[in-house]
């Protein structure tokens, strides 16, 4: 888990890394020791994860190799049945993530710069049908 959130955030040219591998190493342990996490495995092999806490998504990572093949579709939509709403936050340089989350239902309700990078980010939130 911890390498896949280290490589997701090694790839973006636009993201300088704010935290060593190790220090993302322990965000990971903890988010896991929280019980937020549910992975993705094919297999034996952790392929991907989302972190969520009280309708709040902190984290969906997948490993590069497998991303486009429905696998982070199945993690959200699993917690979306779990949830009436969720919010999230991504930076909007991410345009993959952002076209990913229009796609799952989310809508962006906020702009901002909270965040460890101090980048540009926004908020999305996502409401169960009713």
């Amino acid at each position: 888990m911890a390498r896949i959130l280290s490589d997701a955030l090694d790839e973006p040219p636009w993201l300088h890394r704010t935290r060593s591998r190790a220090e993302e190493a322990r965000i990971a342990r903890d988010m896991v020791a929280r019980g937020w996490v549910r992975v993705a495995r094919l297999g034996a092999r952790v392929v991907g994860f989302i972190a969520v806490e009280d309708g709040q998504v902190h984290a969906l990572y997948l490993a590069r190799v497998h991303r486009g093949h429905g696998i982070g579709r199945a993690l959200l939509s699993r917690v979306q049945s779990e949830h009436a709403c969720l919010s999230l936050h991504t930076h909007a340089a991410n345009h993959e993530a952002r076209r990913f989350y229009a796609t799952m239902g989310f809508r962006p309700t906020a702009i901002g710069t909270a965040n460890d990078e101090g980048l540009t980010d926004i908020r999305f939130q996502w409401e169960k049908a009713t």
